[in-house]
């Protein structure tokens, strides 16, 4: 709760001590005036306030006014019939003001600085001085060309191509991709990636600015500036109706008069003084100003109970729209953990075959290498294992119980002249030589997730035919996720930017009225998080520039969530509709009724109150125990 918050919440809090005290302290007259006054200007003075500055500003028809115009009205209502009863006046703007605070407080707890949480810009660059003495620079001051140094554990800070060392790169702030990238000398190397070991000599081929990291973090500014932002009913709606009531009340009071007296009738000045106080009443928008945003608020609560975290009421509106489904692969549609999928000996049983490799890798941090140990869950017995050597970019070459045993990609198995066969199976293919004869290989892949073909065939049998996935992973990976969920398209090895492209383009072709939706979890999802009209993010295990970009949280990781996120917004709007339409109609034949005289003070009492009360009653549906039956296939 940030101080803001803080200091609405004691006026909310004050006033309704002081509202509630005055009931029981026998005040009369002026005095009865002036103690209701104080409640009403704790909690109301910064609407006052605001209203009064779009008068200023030429700009005055918006939610401030309707509320200063229902609770001044009633005021004055109060001692035109004498009746000095402005506790109604005091509550109106009472409630207005705890459905404000209840839904900037949702929003705000979810809110943070995306740019403190988007850890890959680098703080420094090293260089090499002529004494070989490395020199710690600002990175905006290399130029290009220059050869810098990247050590272990390091952020590589500029682009470039390595002229010396080899190593593995974490890749994860980029592609997403949690199998490290095994680099040597001519490699390519982008900014932002992590060099797990061995020290590197990297010749800049960019300046900073237009390094792939800096260039990540103005991809996730712009997005966020484009966003199309839902604009609040309430506003859209006061620019129509506030300027009609008010004219219709002040016509209501002026020209009925004037033309009787034209007609040689007397005025009657205050019959139509008072009607006019009576539509001032009946148009007061407390229904919609109050029930339109506690259904919104309503429906942010009941996504919160299913573990949905929505960061505003503009998203969920957005969210009942949805035409395009887009998914990143990664920790989204997949596990985002490597697991043995395949095993092919040759000459050996698929045992003795995993046996060898995974006591091979028995010193080795590579993600490869726990995938080959956790599929051997006997490693760990009486082998004896000695010279082991790991070769960067190739594999390791160890010795088990006396046999010499190499596992490595394709150039280990050449530079050792040994024969590897091809491989069909998507993922990572190790291969393994035992004494100089090819063994067979193992295939290394991130599984499905066990939920994700429901989650893909419930959306699409609600109505979301379009569903895309986007990835940084390889052709062949991409293609059998896409075959398997049946996905409708798919688009892979992308880098950020490309995404966001991918999703610019899908924007373009999205049918008018509807809205497109991005699921994801990693850093690199940040910026097209932000572009897309909604950005969902994986909560659980998702990173926390992709959970604070997104408008959409799901805390546990479920992509079946989607489908009830969707659910709950088309409950909410539909909710929010019944309230308009109920509000405006009751309303409007009210309000044609008073104009006429026939309404008098008990309906304008109901028009204001009771469809209040009516409308609130309603909206608070979204928090009832039918909303989360939507939910009861999870």
């Amino acid at each position: 709760m940030n101080s803001k918050q803080k200091k609405n919440l004691i006026r909310i809090l004050v006033a309704s001590v002081l509202l509630v005290a005055l009931h029981f302290v026998p005040v009369t007259g002026g005095m009865r005036f002036f103690c209701y006054l104080i409640p009403y200007l704790t909690v109301g003075y910064d609407i006052l306030r605001k209203a009064a500055h779009g008068i200023m500003n030429r700009q005055p028809f918006d939610e401030n006014l309707l509320m200063a115009i229902a609770t001044i009205g009633a005021i004055v209502l109060a001692f035109y019939t004498k009746s000095h009863d402005f506790t109604e006046a005091v509550a109106v703007m009472l409630f207005y003001q705890i459905g404000e605070w209840f839904q900037s407080y949702a929003v705000g707890k979810s809110r943070r600085n995306i740019t403190a949480l988007m850890d890959i810009r680098p703080d420094h660059a090293h260089i090499e001085d002529e004494s070989g003495v490395l020199k710690t620079v600002d990175p905006d001051d290399v130029e290009i060309g220059t050869t810098i140094v990247v050590q272990p554990g390091e952020k590589i800070p500029i682009d470039g191509v390595v002229l010396e060392g080899n190593s593995a790169l974490n890749t994860a702030a980029l592609t997403g991709e949690s199998l490290p990238r095994d680099v040597s000398i001519g490699d390519e190397v982008l900014s932002g990636c992590i060099n797990l070991h061995g020290v590197l000599r990297v010749q800049t081929t960019k300046e900073f600015d237009e390094s792939t990291a800096s260039k990540i973090l103005e991809l996730l500014e712009d997005a966020s500036s484009q966003k199309a932002r839902s604009e609040e009913f309430i506003s859209r709606f006061a620019r129509v109706y506030t300027p009609i009531v008010v004219y219709a009340a002040l016509a209501l009071a002026l020209l009925p008069p004037v033309i009787r007296l034209f007609l040689g009738s007397a005025p009657d000045w205050g019959n139509w003084i008072y009607r006019a106080l009576t539509f001032l009443v009946i148009s007061c928008p407390c229904a919609l100003v109050i029930s339109i945003p506690l259904s919104f608020f309503a429906g942010i609560g009941g996504a919160s109970r299913v573990g949905i975290l929505v960061k505003g009421s503009g998203y969920l509106e957005a969210l009942s729209k949805v035409g395009t489904i887009v998914f990143d692969k990664t920790g989204t549609l997949t596990e985002g953990s490597f697991v043995v999928t395949a095993v092919r000996p040759v000459g050996l049983e698929e045992r003795q075959l995993l046996h060898l490799a995974a006591h091979a890798e028995h010193y080795s941090t590579h993600p490869i290498a726990s995938a080959l140990r956790d599929a051997y869950p006997e490693e760990h017995d009486d082998c004896v294992i000695g010279d082991t050597k790991e070769i960067a970019g190739r594999g390791v070459c160890a010795t088990v119980d006396g046999q010499e045993v190499r596992i490595g990609n394709q150039k280990m198995m050449e530079e050792a002249s040994v024969t590897w066969q091809p491989c069909e199976d998507a993922g990572t293919v190790i291969h393994v030589a035992v004494d100089g004869a090819y063994a067979g290989y193992i295939v290394i892949a991130d599984r499905i997730k066990s939920n994700a073909t429901q989650a893909i065939r419930s959306l699409r049998q609600n109505g979301h035919r379009k569903l895309v996935m986007l990835t940084g992973d390889e052709e062949k990976v991409a293609s059998d996720v896409a075959s398997v969920l049946r996905i409708d398209a798919y688009y892979a090895g992308l880098l950020p930017a490309e995404k966001v492209a991918r999703v610019e383009e899908l924007l373009k072709k999205e049918r008018s009225g509807q809205t497109l939706a991005f699921v994801g979890d990693g850093i690199n999802d940040a910026p097209v998080l932000a572009r897309s009209d909604i950005g969902i993010a994986m909560g659980a295990m998702g990173s926390d520039a992709a959970i604070e970009a997104a408008a959409i949280v799901l805390m546990d990781d479920d992509p079946r969530k989607i489908l009830t996120a969707i659910q709950i917004s088309e409950k909410c709007l539909r909710i929010v509709r019944e309230n308009i339409w109920f509000a405006i109609g009751i309303k409007t034949l009210c309000l044609i009724l008073g104009a006429l005289g026939i309404a008098n003070m008990w309906a304008a009492i109901f028009a204001d109150v009771g469809v209040m009360v009516i409308a609130v009653l309603n909206a608070m549906r979204s928090l009832t125990a039918d909303l989360y039956q939507i939910s009861s296939f999870l």
